[in-house]
């Protein structure tokens, strides 16, 4: 009589089996993930969905890294410590974390479990929700590894923030806020006021003028929008003091890009995030002081996901889209 094994625990996720429109996204059932040594089982509730979500599931973006379908989208997510592996030292069974595991690699945040290694991890802010809480890892890690790791940017400094009233963007204009710099930002007239808020000492209105006709002598110009739209990255390097820099995101820095920069006596940079738990403590940690603010535009069921996704390929979100996965 052969040995009785027990099933492989299921979990609810959103899966895709071909790049293509937010239709291929479906919820289905998928093996549950389990703990390697230094990792930790975190049940999520709360997923948030980004610009690079929308891009990798219509074949670029992290495309290349994923591979071919099928996978699970997500990488910010919020939630429970529900087991640790071997080797654990940071974090227990029951606490209350936020992360953006494995950032480029697959972290399947769209589903009701991930693991990954424990210090790509931090406590969540106590100050917010879990739906917050998945509002903040990539675009708070990105604005902060920008302007802190990447530009360096002091007090005094001049920070010109593209897309400002966007998911990273309305942390970048915190953020620059909180390092002393002059913060100047683009949005659209209707946001101008909340942006104030935030902490921006000038706003330009990108759809009345032109940015550089109106402005200069900037230090640091953070490009959320890319040269793919209005050429806003080429544009941009009018603005900036000699020696100034241009960290341009979602475009990248094309060989024109680079030449037209070092032409004009500024610097270019690509970035891309990385997985960074111990700078999630930081910002946990000016969450709740108060210093840095939390904008979620709006909270979907998972079930949800695909007008999660037309929403954010819209571009003109305030603030997170975030997906609720349990309760």
């Amino acid at each position: 009589m052969s040995a009785v094994t027990p099933a492989t625990p299921t979990m609810r996720a959103i899966t895709q089996q071909t790049f293509g429109g937010p239709e291929v996204l479906h919820l289905t059932e998928v093996p549950r993930p389990a703990p390697l040594p230094t990792e930790v089982l975190v049940r999520v509730v709360s997923a948030g969905v980004n610009p690079v979500d929308v891009k990798t599931r219509g074949g670029s973006g992290m495309a290349g890294v994923l591979g071919e379908p099928p996978f699970v989208l997500g990488w910010d997510v919020s939630g429970v410590v529900e087991e640790v592996g071997f080797g654990v030292h940071t974090l227990a069974v029951g606490d209350e974390v936020y992360g953006m595991p494995w950032f480029p690699r697959a972290a399947g945040g769209y589903a009701e479990y991930v693991t990954a290694p424990a210090r790509q991890f931090a406590r969540k802010p106590a100050a917010l929700s879990h739906d917050e809480a998945a509002a903040v890892p990539l675009a708070a890690l990105t604005a902060w590894q920008i302007l802190v790791d990447t530009a360096d940017v002091r007090p005094g400094d001049r920070v010109l923030v593209h897309a400002a009233a966007g998911g990273v963007g309305h942390f970048a204009v915190q953020i620059a806020k909180h390092l002393g710099a002059y913060v100047i930002a683009t949005a659209s007239a209707a946001k101008h006021a909340w942006l104030r808020e935030l902490g921006a000492d000038e706003v330009v209105d990108y759809t009345a003028t032109r940015f550089e006709k109106e402005l200069s002598d900037v230090d640091v110009v953070v490009d959320l929008v890319g040269d793919e739209i209005d050429a806003t990255s080429t544009r941009s390097l009018a603005v900036l003091r000699p020696g100034g820099l241009l960290v341009a995101v979602p475009s990248g820095v094309s060989d024109d890009l680079a030449e037209q920069a070092a032409a004009a006596g500024v610097r270019a940079r690509p970035y891309l995030v990385e997985p960074d738990g111990t700078a999630l403590t930081t910002l946990a940690g000016l969450i709740d002081a108060g210093a840095i603010k939390v904008e979620v535009a709006d909270v979907l069921p998972l079930e949800q996901v695909a007008e999660a996704h037309v929403r954010v390929a819209g571009g003109r979100t305030k603030g997170k889209i975030v997906l609720r996965v349990a309760e």
